[in-house]
């Protein structure tokens, strides 16, 4: 009886949790839009006039047009010299380039710069494989010459956990795999207990 309990739990559970915490999470987004730009609009317009909500939407609209912007030629020229501002301070420069380059990976329209590069890595006997995504393809800005001739640096996401390791490995041991990438991090971060979403 108490095995049934405990697996009945556990399937109510594993539906709750996702949901919850994806509603948190929203929630916790939403409430910070609401805080930092409803404020500002609250200062801006007339108090009788302000509805809550319109801070998230009003945030809403102020990423998709900075979106649109980056599409212009002079917003993307005033974009890159505050970048290169911002790189001139020490300790902003590699907290900035590292959230940058993390965005820029799963928001940019080259393919080969998108998660979607899943790929399986051989490694030991050559019979062991792990899933990863290759994030650069030309390493010869390391200053290592041609010894690094034919070699990606390719991520390995770690099972329930943030963080993850990044390999320089040389091409001939990659192997293509069809899997999207938002389905092979899926299925990488759940130790290969998730499955794919039918499409």
């Amino acid at each position: 009886m108490m095995k049934q309990i405990t697996r009945l739990f556990l399937k109510g559970l594993a539906v709750i949790l996702p949901i919850g915490v994806t509603l948190y999470l929203l929630w916790r987004i939403g409430s910070a839009a609401e805080e930092l730009v409803g404020g500002l609009l609250k200062k801006l317009m007339p108090a009788e006039y302000y509805v809550a909500g319109y801070g998230v939407f009003a945030g809403f609209t102020v990423i998709l047009f900075v979106g649109l912007l980056t599409k212009s030629y002079v917003a993307q020229r005033l974009i890159d010299f505050g970048e290169h501002l911002l790189r001139k301070i020490p300790v902003v420069k590699t907290i900035y380039g590292a959230l940058r380059d993390a965005m820029s990976l799963f928001a940019s329209d080259d393919p080969r710069r998108q998660p979607g590069r899943a790929v399986l890595v051989r490694i030991f006997d050559g019979q062991t494989r792990v899933l990863g995504f290759i994030t650069r393809d030309d390493l010869g800005d390391l200053g290592a010459g041609r010894s690094l001739d034919g070699t990606v640096a390719v991520y390995l996401p770690l099972s329930y956990a943030i963080g993850g390791y990044t390999l320089l490995v040389p091409r001939s041991a990659i192997e293509s795999i069809t899997m999207t990438g938002e389905d092979a991090l899926r299925f990488a971060v759940t130790a290969g207990m998730s499955k794919p979403e039918k499409r």
